[in-house]
């Protein structure tokens, strides 16, 4: 029998399939599900920077608009936020420790390192395995440097790790002028894991209403090549965990991201599109994969296919480019 389990985050997990952040995780019944289904840990749907802030601040007119990043979020949460979104938060993640035997993993989605870290000890009083950073910073302010984009990473981490001593790992997106350093140094900063790649808002534009709109907001297969591409690149080159994340839809995609040296993949999309059940069945490609292949376990076989590991890394950057663009392909 295959021997799935992995390590990540210095967490023993029975496979490598994490249930991503989304609504699908944030309720008890949901996790519940998830574990039964066979997912190896859950990562909660993530409280926002923006609602900690609010909730930390009663005085809504201490806080101070015109130095935050994203002034029109909190606009957004003194009209539509609940009071007790943090309690329900706490209680989502003592409910789970006490009911399912998963790592759970909270996560919180923010911008900044002003005001809120501290919050972040509650959720590992309350209970939780790890703590997930899901970093937002979306380089489009003029009057900000790549630097002063990038430093907010590590102003971040050095806050939230004050206060905790569980895991912490990032969940960054693809967005840096250098993007391999920027990664590696993310890596060598404290962390325990970085997750690659979280997805942006997409805008859309209505053109008989006139007016901007959410789109692709799941993933597909073919977005795959990104966070494979990245993964690849820095694995072995890099001082904590990587999972990937972003267009991960069956097993053979699991299987890819494991040769190119994940410790862990987090999903979501495909199970809003075919239900949990679909773990199984990406359980059951991995293991018989693994058995022809003669594996017996994942160490046998994770990284293998890492830009450090394999005779032709060129593969990963501008060879394939040139191969088919450039001569009879496409």
């Amino acid at each position: 029998m295959a021997n799935l389990s992995v390590n990540y985050l210095g967490l023993k997990l029975k496979n490598p399939i994490i249930a991503s952040s989304s609504g699908l995780t944030n309720t008890l019944a949901d996790i519940k599900e998830f574990e039964e289904k066979g997912a190896a840990a859950v990562v909660l749907k993530s409280i926002f920077e923006e609602e900690i802030r609010r909730e930390l601040e009663k005085d809504l007119s201490k806080m101070g608009r015109a130095d935050f990043l994203y002034p029109e979020t909190m606009d957004y949460y003194d009209n539509y936020a609940t009071d007790d979104s943090l309690t329900n938060y706490l209680k989502l993640i003592r409910d789970a420790k006490n009911t399912v035997k998963i790592p759970i993993i909270a996560s919180i989605n923010c911008v900044t390192a002003e005001k809120w870290p501290y919050y972040a000890e509650t959720l590992q009083d309350a209970g939780a395995d790890a703590l997930e950073l899901n970093v937002f910073v979306m380089p489009s302010d003029f009057n900000k440097s790549a630097g002063n984009n990038e430093q907010v990473y590590f102003d971040i981490i050095k806050e939230v790790k004050k206060h905790v001593k569980i895991p912490v790992s990032l969940k960054i997106s693809y967005y840096s002028a250098n993007l391999a350093a920027f990664i590696q140094k993310l890596s060598n900063s404290g962390i325990e894991g970085l997750v690659l790649f979280n997805r942006f808002y997409s805008p859309d534009i209505d053109i008989n209403n006139f007016e901007v709109l959410s789109t692709n907001v799941m993933s597909t297969p073919a977005e795959l090549s990104i966070s494979l591409r990245w993964i690849a690149i820095m694995s072995g080159r890099v001082g904590c965990d990587l999972a990937a994340s972003t267009g991960i839809h069956d097993g053979a995609a699991i299987i890819k991201q494991l040769l190119a040296g994940a410790n862990a993949v987090e999903i979501a999309s495909v199970f809003y599109k075919n239900g949990k059940g679909q773990i199984q069945t990406m359980l059951n490609d991995i293991t018989e994969w693994m058995n022809q292949k003669g594996y017996k376990s994942i160490d046998d076989f994770k990284g293998i296919l890492s830009q450090k590991n394999i005779k032709n890394p060129a593969a990963y950057e501008r060879m394939q480019f040139m191969k088919y663009f450039a001569g009879k392909g496409l």
